[in-house]
Protein backbone atom coordinates (compact mmCIF):
# COMPACT_ATOMS: atom_id res chain seq x y z
CA UNK A 1 0.00 0.00 0.00
CA UNK A 2 2.82 2.39 0.89
CA UNK A 3 4.66 1.54 -2.35
CA UNK A 4 1.57 2.43 -4.34
CA UNK A 5 1.23 5.76 -2.54
CA UNK A 6 4.91 6.46 -3.16
CA UNK A 7 4.40 5.89 -6.88
CA UNK A 8 1.46 8.31 -6.87
CA UNK A 9 3.59 10.91 -5.15
CA UNK A 10 6.29 10.45 -7.77
CA UNK A 11 3.84 11.52 -10.46
CA UNK A 12 3.35 14.98 -8.95
CA UNK A 13 5.17 16.99 -11.60
CA UNK A 14 7.01 19.28 -9.24
CA UNK A 15 9.85 20.64 -11.42
CA UNK A 16 9.22 22.43 -14.73
CA UNK A 17 12.18 23.27 -16.97
CA UNK A 18 11.38 25.78 -19.72
CA UNK A 19 13.39 26.96 -22.69
CA UNK A 20 13.62 30.70 -23.30
CA UNK A 21 13.86 31.93 -26.94
CA UNK A 22 10.93 30.55 -28.92
CA UNK A 23 9.22 29.03 -25.89
CA UNK A 24 8.77 31.72 -23.25
CA UNK A 25 10.49 34.56 -25.14
CA UNK A 26 9.42 35.78 -28.60
CA UNK A 27 12.53 37.08 -30.34
CA UNK A 28 11.22 37.35 -33.90
CA UNK A 29 14.06 35.41 -35.48
CA UNK A 30 16.83 37.35 -33.75
CA UNK A 31 19.06 34.27 -33.57
CA UNK A 32 19.36 34.20 -37.36
CA UNK A 33 19.80 37.97 -37.52
CA UNK A 34 22.55 37.88 -34.89
CA UNK A 35 24.24 34.97 -36.64
CA UNK A 36 24.16 36.84 -39.95
CA UNK A 37 25.66 39.93 -38.30
CA UNK A 38 28.36 37.90 -36.54
CA UNK A 39 29.39 36.01 -39.69
CA UNK A 40 29.54 39.23 -41.67
CA UNK A 41 31.72 40.92 -39.04
CA UNK A 42 34.15 38.03 -39.26
CA UNK A 43 34.24 38.03 -43.06
CA UNK A 44 32.33 34.74 -43.35
CA UNK A 45 29.44 33.97 -45.70
CA UNK A 46 26.36 33.33 -43.54
CA UNK A 47 24.48 31.77 -46.47
CA UNK A 48 26.77 28.74 -46.35
CA UNK A 49 26.00 28.12 -42.69
CA UNK A 50 22.40 29.13 -42.08
CA UNK A 51 20.87 25.68 -42.72
CA UNK A 52 22.99 24.17 -39.95
CA UNK A 53 22.15 27.04 -37.62
CA UNK A 54 18.43 26.45 -38.20
CA UNK A 55 18.73 22.70 -37.72
CA UNK A 56 20.54 23.12 -34.40
CA UNK A 57 18.33 25.76 -32.82
CA UNK A 58 18.41 25.21 -29.07
CA UNK A 59 21.98 23.92 -28.99
CA UNK A 60 24.73 25.75 -27.14
CA UNK A 61 25.90 28.44 -29.55
CA UNK A 62 29.59 27.81 -28.97
CA UNK A 63 29.00 24.16 -29.93
CA UNK A 64 27.37 25.30 -33.18
CA UNK A 65 30.35 27.49 -34.04
CA UNK A 66 32.81 24.72 -33.19
CA UNK A 67 31.08 22.49 -35.72
CA UNK A 68 30.88 25.20 -38.38
CA UNK A 69 34.58 26.00 -38.06
CA UNK A 70 35.74 22.40 -37.99
CA UNK A 71 36.88 22.43 -34.39
CA UNK A 72 39.00 25.57 -34.76
CA UNK A 73 38.55 26.80 -31.20
CA UNK A 74 39.94 30.28 -31.76
CA UNK A 75 37.62 31.01 -34.68
CA UNK A 76 34.67 29.46 -32.84
CA UNK A 77 35.27 31.63 -29.78
CA UNK A 78 35.58 34.77 -31.92
CA UNK A 79 32.36 33.90 -33.76
CA UNK A 80 30.52 33.16 -30.53
CA UNK A 81 31.61 36.47 -29.02
CA UNK A 82 30.48 38.33 -32.14
CA UNK A 83 27.15 36.50 -32.04
CA UNK A 84 26.54 37.29 -28.39
CA UNK A 85 27.41 40.95 -28.99
CA UNK A 86 25.06 41.16 -31.98
CA UNK A 87 22.22 39.46 -30.14
CA UNK A 88 22.74 41.71 -27.12
CA UNK A 89 22.48 44.78 -29.35
CA UNK A 90 19.17 43.54 -30.76
CA UNK A 91 17.86 42.87 -27.26
CA UNK A 92 18.91 46.36 -26.17
CA UNK A 93 16.94 47.75 -29.12
CA UNK A 94 13.77 46.28 -27.61
CA UNK A 95 13.44 43.50 -30.16
CA UNK A 96 12.18 40.83 -27.77
CA UNK A 97 8.97 40.28 -25.82
CA UNK A 98 7.40 37.53 -23.74
CA UNK A 99 5.48 34.87 -25.64
CA UNK A 100 1.83 35.80 -25.00
CA UNK A 101 0.69 34.13 -21.81
CA UNK A 102 4.17 32.90 -20.84
CA UNK A 103 4.63 34.97 -17.69
CA UNK A 104 1.09 34.14 -16.63
CA UNK A 105 1.72 30.43 -17.20
CA UNK A 106 4.88 30.57 -15.09
CA UNK A 107 2.98 32.32 -12.30
CA UNK A 108 0.26 29.69 -12.51
CA UNK A 109 2.80 26.86 -12.33
CA UNK A 110 4.31 28.40 -9.22
CA UNK A 111 0.85 28.90 -7.70
CA UNK A 112 0.34 25.15 -8.23
CA UNK A 113 3.40 24.58 -6.03
CA UNK A 114 5.85 23.76 -8.81
CA UNK A 115 9.46 24.88 -9.11
CA UNK A 116 10.15 26.60 -12.44
CA UNK A 117 13.56 26.89 -14.13
CA UNK A 118 14.44 28.79 -17.33
CA UNK A 119 17.22 27.41 -19.55
CA UNK A 120 18.94 28.66 -22.69
CA UNK A 121 21.63 27.84 -25.22
CA UNK A 122 22.97 31.39 -24.94
CA UNK A 123 25.87 32.49 -22.77
CA UNK A 124 25.07 33.86 -19.31
CA UNK A 125 25.65 37.47 -20.38
CA UNK A 126 22.99 37.16 -23.09
CA UNK A 127 20.60 35.27 -20.86
CA UNK A 128 20.88 38.00 -18.24
CA UNK A 129 20.34 40.71 -20.87
CA UNK A 130 17.11 39.01 -21.95
CA UNK A 131 15.89 38.58 -18.39
CA UNK A 132 16.66 42.23 -17.60
CA UNK A 133 14.96 43.49 -20.77
CA UNK A 134 11.77 41.59 -19.92
CA UNK A 135 11.83 42.47 -16.22
CA UNK A 136 12.18 38.78 -15.39
CA UNK A 137 15.46 38.99 -13.49
CA UNK A 138 13.97 39.03 -10.00
CA UNK A 139 11.44 36.55 -8.73
CA UNK A 140 9.69 35.26 -11.86
CA UNK A 141 11.34 31.83 -11.68
CA UNK A 142 13.27 29.86 -9.09
CA UNK A 143 16.45 29.38 -11.14
CA UNK A 144 17.97 30.24 -14.53
CA UNK A 145 20.60 28.09 -16.23
CA UNK A 146 22.86 28.40 -19.27
CA UNK A 147 25.21 25.69 -20.62
CA UNK A 148 28.17 26.96 -18.56
CA UNK A 149 26.14 26.32 -15.40
CA UNK A 150 25.87 22.63 -16.27
CA UNK A 151 29.34 21.70 -17.46
CA UNK A 152 29.23 23.53 -20.80
CA UNK A 153 27.62 20.99 -23.11
CA UNK A 154 24.12 22.44 -23.36
CA UNK A 155 21.43 20.76 -25.46
CA UNK A 156 20.74 18.15 -26.82
CA UNK A 157 22.43 16.72 -23.75
CA UNK A 158 20.27 16.43 -20.61
CA UNK A 159 22.79 18.32 -18.48
CA UNK A 160 20.82 21.53 -17.87
CA UNK A 161 17.66 19.62 -17.01
CA UNK A 162 19.52 17.41 -14.57
CA UNK A 163 21.36 20.43 -13.16
CA UNK A 164 17.94 21.97 -12.48
CA UNK A 165 16.99 18.82 -10.55
CA UNK A 166 20.21 18.80 -8.57
CA UNK A 167 20.29 22.51 -7.78
CA UNK A 168 16.67 22.86 -6.75
CA UNK A 169 16.13 19.51 -5.04
CA UNK A 170 12.51 19.91 -6.08
CA UNK A 171 11.99 16.26 -7.03
CA UNK A 172 13.45 12.90 -6.12
CA UNK A 173 12.59 11.14 -9.38
CA UNK A 174 13.23 12.24 -12.96
CA UNK A 175 9.67 11.15 -13.82
CA UNK A 176 8.48 14.20 -11.88
CA UNK A 177 10.22 16.48 -14.38
CA UNK A 178 8.46 18.50 -17.07
CA UNK A 179 10.52 19.83 -19.97
CA UNK A 180 9.08 22.23 -22.55
CA UNK A 181 10.68 23.82 -25.59
CA UNK A 182 10.28 24.76 -29.24
CA UNK A 183 13.16 22.81 -30.84
CA UNK A 184 14.15 19.23 -31.58
CA UNK A 185 17.13 19.63 -29.26
CA UNK A 186 14.83 20.69 -26.42
CA UNK A 187 12.90 17.47 -26.95
CA UNK A 188 16.04 15.34 -27.00
CA UNK A 189 17.33 16.88 -23.79
CA UNK A 190 13.99 16.17 -22.13
CA UNK A 191 13.86 12.56 -23.31
CA UNK A 192 17.46 11.93 -22.29
CA UNK A 193 16.82 13.33 -18.83
CA UNK A 194 13.99 10.85 -18.27
CA UNK A 195 11.35 13.58 -17.86
CA UNK A 196 7.77 12.41 -17.41
CA UNK A 197 6.43 15.11 -19.74
CA UNK A 198 8.35 16.41 -22.74
CA UNK A 199 6.18 19.10 -24.30
CA UNK A 200 6.86 20.80 -27.60
CA UNK A 201 5.45 24.24 -28.35
CA UNK A 202 4.72 25.74 -31.76
CA UNK A 203 5.80 29.32 -31.06
CA UNK A 204 9.40 28.88 -32.16
CA UNK A 205 11.81 27.17 -34.52
CA UNK A 206 10.47 23.70 -35.28
CA UNK A 207 7.14 22.24 -36.39
CA UNK A 208 5.00 19.53 -34.84
CA UNK A 209 6.48 16.73 -36.94
CA UNK A 210 10.06 17.58 -35.93
CA UNK A 211 9.12 17.91 -32.26
CA UNK A 212 7.35 14.55 -32.21
CA UNK A 213 10.14 12.87 -34.16
CA UNK A 214 12.59 13.87 -31.45
CA UNK A 215 10.49 12.72 -28.52
CA UNK A 216 7.73 15.19 -27.66
CA UNK A 217 5.05 13.43 -25.64
CA UNK A 218 2.67 16.31 -26.36
CA UNK A 219 2.74 19.31 -28.69
CA UNK A 220 1.03 22.53 -27.59
CA UNK A 221 0.16 25.73 -29.39
CA UNK A 222 2.09 27.62 -26.73
CA UNK A 223 3.52 27.40 -23.25
CA UNK A 224 0.33 29.08 -22.01
CA UNK A 225 -1.32 25.63 -22.28
CA UNK A 226 1.27 23.87 -20.11
CA UNK A 227 -0.30 24.31 -16.64
CA UNK A 228 -3.52 22.68 -17.83
CA UNK A 229 -1.60 19.86 -19.52
CA UNK A 230 0.27 19.03 -16.33
CA UNK A 231 -2.94 19.02 -14.29
CA UNK A 232 -4.52 16.72 -16.88
CA UNK A 233 -1.52 14.39 -16.81
CA UNK A 234 -1.55 14.14 -13.02
CA UNK A 235 -5.30 13.50 -13.02
CA UNK A 236 -5.01 10.75 -15.63
CA UNK A 237 -2.28 9.04 -13.62
CA UNK A 238 -4.30 9.13 -10.41
CA UNK A 239 -7.35 7.73 -12.19
CA UNK A 240 -5.24 4.94 -13.67
CA UNK A 241 -3.92 4.07 -10.25
CA UNK A 242 -7.33 4.23 -8.68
Amino acid sequence: MQDRQDMKNKQQMSLVVLDMAGTTVADGGLVEQAFDAAATRLGEDPATMIDYVRATMGESKISVFRHLFGGDEQRAQRANLAFEEAYGELVADGRIAPVPGAAEAIAQLKDQGRTVVLTTGFARVTQDAILDALGWADGLVDLTLCPADAGGRGRPYPDMVLAALLRTGAVDDVRQLVVAGDTSYDMLSGVRSGAGIVAGVLTGAHDEAALKEHGATRVLSSVAELPALIREYEGEYEEGEG
